[in-house]
Protein backbone atom coordinates (compact mmCIF):
# COMPACT_ATOMS: atom_id res chain seq x y z
CA UNK A 1 0.00 0.00 0.00
CA UNK A 2 1.37 3.42 -1.02
CA UNK A 3 1.85 5.80 1.89
CA UNK A 4 3.20 9.36 2.03
CA UNK A 5 6.83 9.63 3.12
CA UNK A 6 7.42 10.48 6.77
CA UNK A 7 10.20 11.01 9.22
CA UNK A 8 12.42 8.07 10.02
CA UNK A 9 12.29 6.45 13.44
CA UNK A 10 15.92 7.43 13.98
CA UNK A 11 15.14 11.10 13.34
CA UNK A 12 12.13 10.96 15.64
CA UNK A 13 14.22 9.40 18.41
CA UNK A 14 16.96 11.99 17.86
CA UNK A 15 14.52 14.88 18.17
CA UNK A 16 12.99 13.24 21.24
CA UNK A 17 16.38 12.87 22.92
CA UNK A 18 17.38 16.45 22.04
CA UNK A 19 14.02 17.85 23.13
CA UNK A 20 14.20 16.06 26.46
CA UNK A 21 17.76 17.30 26.99
CA UNK A 22 16.72 20.87 26.16
CA UNK A 23 13.80 20.67 28.56
CA UNK A 24 16.05 19.38 31.30
CA UNK A 25 18.51 22.23 30.62
CA UNK A 26 15.75 24.82 30.76
CA UNK A 27 14.54 23.45 34.06
CA UNK A 28 18.05 23.58 35.50
CA UNK A 29 18.65 27.13 34.29
CA UNK A 30 15.25 28.22 35.61
CA UNK A 31 16.10 26.72 38.97
CA UNK A 32 19.40 28.61 39.05
CA UNK A 33 17.65 31.80 38.06
CA UNK A 34 15.07 31.46 40.80
CA UNK A 35 17.80 30.70 43.28
CA UNK A 36 19.79 33.80 42.36
CA UNK A 37 16.94 36.28 42.12
CA UNK A 38 14.17 35.10 44.44
CA UNK A 39 15.72 33.45 47.46
CA UNK A 40 15.96 36.03 50.30
CA UNK A 41 19.03 34.70 52.02
CA UNK A 42 21.14 35.22 48.92
CA UNK A 43 20.58 38.94 49.39
CA UNK A 44 19.96 39.80 45.75
CA UNK A 45 16.27 40.53 46.10
CA UNK A 46 17.04 43.75 48.06
CA UNK A 47 19.55 45.02 45.50
CA UNK A 48 17.72 45.94 42.28
CA UNK A 49 20.79 47.30 40.51
CA UNK A 50 22.81 44.22 41.30
CA UNK A 51 19.90 42.02 40.33
CA UNK A 52 19.82 43.67 36.91
CA UNK A 53 23.52 43.03 36.43
CA UNK A 54 23.01 39.38 37.32
CA UNK A 55 20.29 39.09 34.68
CA UNK A 56 22.54 40.80 32.13
CA UNK A 57 25.45 38.47 32.84
CA UNK A 58 23.36 35.31 33.25
CA UNK A 59 21.36 35.53 29.97
CA UNK A 60 24.30 35.07 27.52
CA UNK A 61 25.67 32.19 29.55
CA UNK A 62 22.25 30.52 29.60
CA UNK A 63 21.94 30.98 25.83
CA UNK A 64 25.35 29.37 25.26
CA UNK A 65 24.46 26.49 27.54
CA UNK A 66 21.16 25.91 25.75
CA UNK A 67 22.84 26.02 22.34
CA UNK A 68 25.44 23.52 23.51
CA UNK A 69 22.73 21.24 24.89
CA UNK A 70 20.84 21.44 21.59
CA UNK A 71 23.88 20.50 19.48
CA UNK A 72 24.97 17.85 21.96
CA UNK A 73 21.43 16.41 22.11
CA UNK A 74 21.09 16.22 18.33
CA UNK A 75 24.49 14.60 17.72
CA UNK A 76 24.32 12.32 20.73
CA UNK A 77 20.70 11.40 20.04
CA UNK A 78 21.49 10.60 16.41
CA UNK A 79 24.35 8.30 17.38
CA UNK A 80 22.44 6.72 20.25
CA UNK A 81 19.33 6.14 18.12
CA UNK A 82 21.44 4.57 15.40
CA UNK A 83 23.06 2.23 17.86
CA UNK A 84 19.73 1.25 19.40
CA UNK A 85 18.11 0.66 16.00
CA UNK A 86 21.01 -1.30 14.48
CA UNK A 87 19.47 -4.72 15.34
CA UNK A 88 16.18 -3.59 13.83
CA UNK A 89 18.03 -2.69 10.64
CA UNK A 90 19.40 -6.24 10.42
CA UNK A 91 15.94 -7.68 10.96
CA UNK A 92 14.49 -5.41 8.25
CA UNK A 93 17.21 -6.46 5.81
CA UNK A 94 16.50 -10.14 6.52
CA UNK A 95 12.78 -9.53 5.99
CA UNK A 96 13.41 -7.94 2.60
CA UNK A 97 15.67 -10.85 1.64
CA UNK A 98 12.94 -13.32 2.61
CA UNK A 99 10.40 -11.31 0.61
CA UNK A 100 12.43 -12.00 -2.55
CA UNK A 101 11.99 -15.75 -2.02
CA UNK A 102 15.30 -16.53 -0.30
CA UNK A 103 14.37 -18.36 2.92
CA UNK A 104 17.82 -19.74 3.74
CA UNK A 105 19.05 -16.43 5.20
CA UNK A 106 19.19 -16.16 9.00
CA UNK A 107 19.68 -13.10 11.21
CA UNK A 108 21.61 -14.84 14.03
CA UNK A 109 21.63 -11.65 16.08
CA UNK A 110 24.47 -11.62 18.65
CA UNK A 111 24.32 -10.06 22.08
CA UNK A 112 22.29 -10.51 25.25
CA UNK A 113 18.80 -11.95 25.35
CA UNK A 114 16.81 -8.72 25.08
CA UNK A 115 13.68 -7.78 23.10
CA UNK A 116 15.60 -7.45 19.83
CA UNK A 117 17.25 -10.83 20.32
CA UNK A 118 13.89 -12.47 21.03
CA UNK A 119 12.40 -10.89 17.90
CA UNK A 120 15.35 -12.00 15.75
CA UNK A 121 15.28 -15.56 17.12
CA UNK A 122 11.52 -15.77 16.53
CA UNK A 123 12.02 -14.55 12.97
CA UNK A 124 14.80 -17.11 12.38
CA UNK A 125 12.52 -19.87 13.67
CA UNK A 126 9.74 -18.70 11.37
CA UNK A 127 12.10 -18.69 8.38
CA UNK A 128 13.30 -22.20 9.20
CA UNK A 129 9.73 -23.48 9.36
CA UNK A 130 8.78 -21.69 6.17
CA UNK A 131 11.82 -23.08 4.37
CA UNK A 132 10.99 -26.62 5.50
CA UNK A 133 7.33 -26.15 4.56
CA UNK A 134 8.15 -24.80 1.11
CA UNK A 135 10.62 -27.63 0.49
CA UNK A 136 7.99 -30.15 1.59
CA UNK A 137 5.39 -28.58 -0.69
CA UNK A 138 7.81 -28.63 -3.62
CA UNK A 139 8.56 -32.32 -3.05
CA UNK A 140 4.86 -33.01 -2.71
CA UNK A 141 4.03 -31.14 -5.93
CA UNK A 142 6.78 -33.01 -7.77
CA UNK A 143 5.60 -36.38 -6.49
CA UNK A 144 1.94 -35.58 -7.14
CA UNK A 145 2.73 -34.47 -10.68
CA UNK A 146 4.64 -37.69 -11.27
CA UNK A 147 1.84 -39.84 -9.83
CA UNK A 148 -0.80 -38.05 -11.89
CA UNK A 149 1.30 -38.14 -15.04
CA UNK A 150 1.64 -41.93 -14.89
CA UNK A 151 -2.07 -42.81 -15.37
CA UNK A 152 -2.44 -40.08 -17.97
CA UNK A 153 0.52 -41.44 -19.91
CA UNK A 154 -0.85 -44.99 -19.71
CA UNK A 155 -4.26 -43.79 -20.90
CA UNK A 156 -2.67 -42.00 -23.85
CA UNK A 157 -0.68 -45.10 -24.76
CA UNK A 158 -3.78 -47.29 -24.65
CA UNK A 159 -5.71 -44.85 -26.83
CA UNK A 160 -2.84 -44.72 -29.32
CA UNK A 161 -2.85 -48.51 -29.50
CA UNK A 162 -6.60 -48.59 -30.06
CA UNK A 163 -6.33 -45.98 -32.81
CA UNK A 164 -3.41 -47.51 -34.68
CA UNK A 165 -4.28 -51.23 -34.27
CA UNK A 166 -7.84 -51.97 -35.39
CA UNK A 167 -7.40 -55.65 -34.49
CA UNK A 168 -6.74 -54.89 -30.83
CA UNK A 169 -9.29 -56.25 -28.33
CA UNK A 170 -11.45 -53.23 -27.51
CA UNK A 171 -12.88 -54.78 -24.38
CA UNK A 172 -9.42 -55.30 -22.89
CA UNK A 173 -8.42 -51.72 -23.64
CA UNK A 174 -11.62 -50.41 -22.03
CA UNK A 175 -10.99 -52.48 -18.89
CA UNK A 176 -7.44 -51.20 -18.60
CA UNK A 177 -8.58 -47.62 -19.21
CA UNK A 178 -11.21 -48.03 -16.49
CA UNK A 179 -8.60 -49.25 -14.01
CA UNK A 180 -6.19 -46.43 -14.87
CA UNK A 181 -8.87 -43.73 -14.62
CA UNK A 182 -10.07 -45.17 -11.30
CA UNK A 183 -6.57 -44.83 -9.92
CA UNK A 184 -6.36 -41.22 -11.14
CA UNK A 185 -9.70 -40.41 -9.50
CA UNK A 186 -8.62 -42.04 -6.23
CA UNK A 187 -5.42 -40.02 -6.26
CA UNK A 188 -7.29 -36.76 -6.90
CA UNK A 189 -9.76 -37.45 -4.09
CA UNK A 190 -6.89 -38.27 -1.74
CA UNK A 191 -5.19 -34.99 -2.60
CA UNK A 192 -8.41 -33.06 -1.94
CA UNK A 193 -8.88 -34.83 1.41
CA UNK A 194 -5.28 -34.06 2.34
CA UNK A 195 -5.84 -30.38 1.58
CA UNK A 196 -9.10 -30.22 3.53
CA UNK A 197 -7.57 -31.89 6.58
CA UNK A 198 -4.59 -29.55 6.58
CA UNK A 199 -6.85 -26.45 6.57
CA UNK A 200 -8.67 -27.52 9.77
CA UNK A 201 -11.95 -26.42 8.20
CA UNK A 202 -14.19 -28.33 10.59
CA UNK A 203 -16.17 -27.70 13.77
CA UNK A 204 -14.93 -29.89 16.66
CA UNK A 205 -17.46 -32.37 18.05
CA UNK A 206 -17.36 -34.90 20.87
CA UNK A 207 -16.30 -38.23 19.38
CA UNK A 208 -15.60 -41.67 20.83
CA UNK A 209 -12.49 -42.89 19.03
CA UNK A 210 -13.21 -46.50 19.98
CA UNK A 211 -16.51 -46.44 18.07
CA UNK A 212 -14.78 -45.08 14.99
CA UNK A 213 -12.15 -47.83 15.24
CA UNK A 214 -14.93 -50.45 15.34
CA UNK A 215 -16.68 -48.85 12.37
CA UNK A 216 -13.49 -48.80 10.30
CA UNK A 217 -12.81 -52.43 11.22
CA UNK A 218 -16.32 -53.52 10.21
CA UNK A 219 -16.00 -51.69 6.90
CA UNK A 220 -12.68 -53.31 6.03
CA UNK A 221 -13.49 -56.79 7.38
CA UNK A 222 -14.43 -58.21 3.94
CA UNK A 223 -11.12 -57.00 2.53
CA UNK A 224 -9.22 -58.59 5.43
CA UNK A 225 -11.07 -61.89 5.06
CA UNK A 226 -10.43 -61.94 1.33
CA UNK A 227 -6.69 -61.82 1.91
CA UNK A 228 -6.49 -63.97 4.99
CA UNK A 229 -5.76 -61.19 7.51
CA UNK A 230 -7.26 -61.44 10.99
CA UNK A 231 -8.55 -58.27 12.66
CA UNK A 232 -8.63 -57.99 16.46
CA UNK A 233 -10.24 -54.92 18.06
CA UNK A 234 -10.48 -53.91 21.71
CA UNK A 235 -9.92 -51.15 24.23
CA UNK A 236 -11.56 -48.47 26.32
CA UNK A 237 -13.91 -45.62 25.60
CA UNK A 238 -11.73 -42.82 24.24
CA UNK A 239 -13.57 -39.47 24.10
CA UNK A 240 -11.91 -36.73 22.08
CA UNK A 241 -12.83 -33.58 20.16
CA UNK A 242 -12.66 -33.34 16.40
CA UNK A 243 -14.27 -34.06 13.07
CA UNK A 244 -16.07 -37.45 13.05
CA UNK A 245 -15.59 -37.77 9.28
CA UNK A 246 -11.86 -37.03 9.37
CA UNK A 247 -11.22 -39.21 12.42
CA UNK A 248 -13.10 -42.06 10.75
CA UNK A 249 -10.90 -41.55 7.70
CA UNK A 250 -7.87 -41.66 10.00
CA UNK A 251 -8.95 -45.04 11.42
CA UNK A 252 -9.82 -46.38 7.99
CA UNK A 253 -6.46 -45.40 6.51
CA UNK A 254 -4.49 -46.96 9.37
CA UNK A 255 -6.44 -50.24 9.31
CA UNK A 256 -6.33 -50.37 5.51
CA UNK A 257 -2.58 -49.78 5.56
CA UNK A 258 -2.16 -52.57 8.14
CA UNK A 259 -4.14 -54.99 5.96
CA UNK A 260 -2.45 -54.34 2.63
CA UNK A 261 1.07 -54.35 4.11
CA UNK A 262 0.86 -57.74 5.78
CA UNK A 263 1.69 -61.41 5.45
CA UNK A 264 -0.45 -63.02 2.74
CA UNK A 265 -2.89 -65.56 4.09
CA UNK A 266 -1.59 -65.53 7.69
CA UNK A 267 -1.44 -61.91 8.82
CA UNK A 268 -2.94 -60.24 11.87
CA UNK A 269 -3.94 -56.65 12.68
CA UNK A 270 -4.52 -55.44 16.24
CA UNK A 271 -6.57 -52.26 16.81
CA UNK A 272 -6.63 -50.96 20.38
CA UNK A 273 -7.87 -47.73 21.99
CA UNK A 274 -6.76 -46.45 25.39
CA UNK A 275 -7.77 -43.50 27.56
CA UNK A 276 -4.94 -41.94 29.57
CA UNK A 277 -6.19 -40.15 32.70
CA UNK A 278 -4.31 -37.54 34.72
CA UNK A 279 -5.02 -35.90 38.07
CA UNK A 280 -4.75 -32.44 36.49
CA UNK A 281 -7.71 -32.99 34.18
CA UNK A 282 -8.41 -34.57 30.78
CA UNK A 283 -5.47 -36.62 29.61
CA UNK A 284 -5.12 -38.17 26.18
CA UNK A 285 -6.67 -40.78 23.94
CA UNK A 286 -4.50 -43.37 22.22
CA UNK A 287 -5.25 -45.37 19.09
CA UNK A 288 -2.78 -48.16 18.35
CA UNK A 289 -2.78 -50.18 15.12
CA UNK A 290 -0.27 -53.04 14.85
CA UNK A 291 0.23 -55.49 12.03
CA UNK A 292 2.42 -58.40 11.15
CA UNK A 293 4.52 -58.16 8.03
CA UNK A 294 8.02 -57.84 6.69
CA UNK A 295 10.75 -56.30 8.81
CA UNK A 296 11.11 -52.53 8.42
CA UNK A 297 14.12 -50.52 9.53
CA UNK A 298 13.59 -47.53 11.85
CA UNK A 299 15.01 -45.26 9.14
CA UNK A 300 12.50 -46.57 6.62
CA UNK A 301 9.62 -46.29 9.08
CA UNK A 302 10.43 -42.62 9.69
CA UNK A 303 9.77 -41.85 6.00
CA UNK A 304 6.45 -43.67 5.60
CA UNK A 305 4.35 -40.59 6.40
CA UNK A 306 5.90 -38.71 3.50
CA UNK A 307 3.74 -38.55 0.37
CA UNK A 308 3.85 -41.53 -2.02
CA UNK A 309 6.05 -43.67 0.21
CA UNK A 310 5.35 -47.40 0.51
CA UNK A 311 6.94 -49.59 3.13
CA UNK A 312 6.66 -53.13 1.72
CA UNK A 313 5.11 -55.02 -1.10
CA UNK A 314 1.35 -55.39 -0.77
CA UNK A 315 -0.38 -58.71 -0.27
CA UNK A 316 -2.63 -58.02 -3.26
CA UNK A 317 -2.79 -55.94 -6.39
CA UNK A 318 -6.47 -54.99 -6.63
CA UNK A 319 -6.04 -52.17 -4.09
CA UNK A 320 -2.84 -50.57 -5.30
CA UNK A 321 -3.45 -47.38 -3.38
CA UNK A 322 -1.99 -43.98 -4.16
CA UNK A 323 0.75 -43.72 -1.51
CA UNK A 324 -1.04 -41.08 0.56
CA UNK A 325 -2.71 -43.17 3.26
CA UNK A 326 -0.27 -42.48 6.07
CA UNK A 327 0.32 -38.92 4.85
CA UNK A 328 -3.40 -38.22 5.19
CA UNK A 329 -3.45 -39.94 8.59
CA UNK A 330 -0.62 -37.76 9.85
CA UNK A 331 -2.25 -34.58 8.49
CA UNK A 332 -5.56 -35.44 10.17
CA UNK A 333 -3.72 -36.15 13.42
CA UNK A 334 -1.88 -32.83 13.32
CA UNK A 335 -5.14 -31.02 12.49
CA UNK A 336 -6.49 -32.41 15.78
CA UNK A 337 -3.40 -31.30 17.76
CA UNK A 338 -2.19 -34.88 18.08
CA UNK A 339 0.91 -36.90 17.26
CA UNK A 340 1.41 -39.97 15.10
CA UNK A 341 4.39 -42.26 15.71
CA UNK A 342 5.56 -45.27 13.74
CA UNK A 343 7.70 -47.97 15.37
CA UNK A 344 8.84 -51.18 13.62
CA UNK A 345 7.86 -54.38 15.45
CA UNK A 346 10.71 -56.67 16.38
CA UNK A 347 9.32 -59.71 14.57
CA UNK A 348 8.15 -57.75 11.53
CA UNK A 349 5.40 -55.31 10.75
CA UNK A 350 4.63 -51.91 12.17
CA UNK A 351 3.09 -50.33 15.26
CA UNK A 352 1.34 -46.99 14.67
CA UNK A 353 0.20 -44.94 17.67
CA UNK A 354 -2.03 -41.89 17.42
CA UNK A 355 -2.21 -39.66 20.50
CA UNK A 356 -5.02 -37.09 20.66
CA UNK A 357 -6.15 -34.73 23.42
CA UNK A 358 -8.96 -36.16 25.52
CA UNK A 359 -12.34 -34.44 25.54
CA UNK A 360 -13.58 -32.75 28.73
CA UNK A 361 -15.66 -34.87 31.07
CA UNK A 362 -19.21 -35.24 29.76
CA UNK A 363 -21.54 -37.82 28.32
CA UNK A 364 -19.74 -39.17 25.28
CA UNK A 365 -21.70 -39.51 22.13
CA UNK A 366 -20.78 -41.53 19.14
CA UNK A 367 -20.68 -40.00 15.66
CA UNK A 368 -23.88 -39.53 13.76
CA UNK A 369 -24.29 -42.27 11.24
Amino acid sequence: MDRPPGWSVRLKLTLSYAGFLMLAGLLILASVWVFLTRVPHVGLIFQPDYQYSVVRDFAPIAAVVLAFLLVFGLLGGWLLAGRMLAPLTRITAATRTAATGSLSHRIRLPGPNDEYRELADAFDTMLARLEAHVAEQQRFATNASHELRTPLAVSKALLDVARTDPNQDTGEIIDRLHAVNTRAIDLTEALLLLSRAGQRSFAPEHVDLSLLAEEATETLLPLAEKHGVTLETGGDLTPTLGSPALLLQLNTNLVHNAIVHNLPGRGTVWIHTTAVHTTAGPGATLLTVENTGDRISPQRAATLTEPFQRGTERVHTDHAGVGLGLTIAQTITQAHDGTLTLVPRGDGGLRITVTLPAAPERTTRGPTR
